[in-house]
């Protein structure tokens, strides 16, 4: 994204151009996404979960009452119904991504997590070899430093810096310079929208290390063209690209990296041929040695309605008006004021659209400039109906970065102690005057209207007040 919130000046997205462009969105958020409105809500958690329209609704029902589909690990007729429509949709992941099928491989988890999970147990991580993580990353791709460590490999952490939170390119270069190994980042921050580049793909398979790219936050409103841009593993949640059906994921992987994997443990239909008495198992030969036990073969069918859904619509599209939005969410955050003229908002990363998605972290400040409990956010935010989300969104790295925990800190003995009682007694460890930020994003069929509800609320709520504490409840966990 490349537009700033400078452009706004003198416009609204009533009177701009580049928003009216893509007015097709709020055509189709009154015919298909009614539910939106009808309860007065306003949605800004497209980075938890996208949004489903009344169409895959209707395509799921209208296919499950029009035949009769079976577990697909057989050759009956119900199972071949189910066989045929998994096999076309995983035809169409790879189409979504332009990725030949001679090289990329789809093997369907519960989500993005589950993807990352296969990956980390079957990696061949060992003494002399390197993960490389960002300190970008979803907790769901934090995690796989636990395999690592267990097998003796070097886990290297990169943290994001300066006031944009990115990873600086050369911390990147200089950290894949010696042994191989594995590269993780996102291509789009949960935290920040911040866009991180897609070039280091190019850069790890230089220096002989395979790319985890996480795409879970980028796809829903990004191309990402894998004939271009070739990581070897790509996590991906549909839920967050079109709302329906959850519990539906995938692991777009390279076959020549899959090849390399080698899976802990095996399960019903992972399986060519295997013995209880001798002992012995022969894996699957193609990616459904990664499927472990029974598909969820009536709502992966599903992911191939909505991928043609939003093709039909058009990615580029979407794209235009979550930039256009992001603009216009920035520009009127960094305009909200008290009375005395202190901002009434701090945004962590880009303060403008610059190489950055439709995801904006702020916490809101008081007028001595001290943050608002983010707690207090959430529950005035739920009770006004707008959803938004607060914490620090799985990604403590960049949590760490916007609130500038030292590496000293986060290794203090205290810090380290367990037994605490609560995410409370953490904070007070670090001295941070909050659990965390507030998110507001964007996507496929927001409008000019949800922002404007957001600001202004925010606004009129906190502009020269004291917020109300009472009543928050300890916080458990981030």
């Amino acid at each position: 994204m490349s537009a700033s919130i400078e452009s706004w000046a003198g416009t609204t997205p009533a009177t701009d151009a580049a928003y009216a462009s893509t007015r097709r969105l709020d055509e189709l958020r009154a015919a298909e996404y009614r539910h939106l409105d009808a309860d007065g809500q306003a949605y800004l958690d497209y980075t938890g979960a996208g949004v489903a329209a009344d169409a895959q609704i209707r395509a799921h029902a209208a296919r499950l009452a029009g035949h009769c589909y079976g577990n697909p690990h057989s050759e009956n007729p119900t199972s071949s119904a189910s066989t045929v429509l998994v096999e076309r949709a995983r035809a169409a992941v790879l189409g979504f991504f332009n990725a030949s099928p001679g090289e990329y491989a789809v093997i369907f988890t519960p989500n993005a997590t589950g993807a990352c999970r296969l990956v980390g147990e079957a990696y061949p991580f060992r003494r002399g070899t390197r993960l490389v993580l960002t300190g970008d990353n979803h907790n769901s791709v934090n995690g796989i430093r636990e395999f690592a460590r267990a097998r003796g490999a070097r886990v290297v952490h990169l943290p994001v810096r300066g006031p944009e939170l990115r990873v600086p390119g050369d911390d990147v270069r200089a950290a894949l310079v010696r042994r191989r190994g594995l590269l993780v980042y996102p291509a789009q921050s949960n935290f920040t929208g911040v866009q991180h580049p897609l070039e280091w793909v190019d850069l790890a398979h230089a220096r002989g290390y395979d790319v985890l790219l996480d795409a879970a936050a980028f796809v829903p409103a990004n191309r990402l063209d894998l004939s271009r841009t070739r990581p070897d593993f790509v996590p991906v949640s549909w839920y967050k690209v079109f709302g329906y059906p959850t519990g539906v994921g995938a692991l777009v992987a390279r076959r020549a990296a899959l090849a390399r994997l080698r899976r802990p443990w095996f399960s019903g239909g992972t399986i060519q041929a295997v013995s209880a008495l001798g002992g012995w198992h022969v894996p699957a030969g193609d990616e459904t040695a990664f499927e472990d036990g029974t598909l969820n073969f009536l709502s992966i069918p599903d992911v191939e309605f909505g991928i043609r859904w939003i093709e039909d619509i058009g990615v580029d599209l979407i794209h235009r008006r979550v930039a256009r939005l992001t603009s216009w969410l920035l520009h009127r955050l960094a305009g909200l004021r008290h009375a005395g003229g202190s901002p009434m908002i701090r945004v962590y990363g880009p303060a403008g659209t610059d190489r950055r998605g439709g995801t904006v972290a702020f916490n809101v400040l008081d007028r001595r400039g001290r943050i608002v409990d983010e707690r207090i956010i959430a529950r005035d935010t739920a009770a006004a109906g707008i959803s938004v989300r607060t914490g620090c969104f799985c990604n403590p790295g960049a949590g760490e970065g916007a609130f500038r925990i030292s590496e000293r800190a986060l290794r203090d003995r205290r810090t380290l102690r367990g037994g605490m009682q609560n995410l409370d007694e953490y904070l007070d460890l670090l001295h941070l005057p909050s659990g965390g930020a507030v998110r507001a994003s964007l996507g496929l069929v927001s409008n000019a209207a949800d922002v404007e509800r957001l600001v202004t609320f925010l606004a009129e709520a906190y502009g020269d007040r004291e917020p109300d504490a009472t009543g928050l409840k300890p916080r458990e966990r981030c």
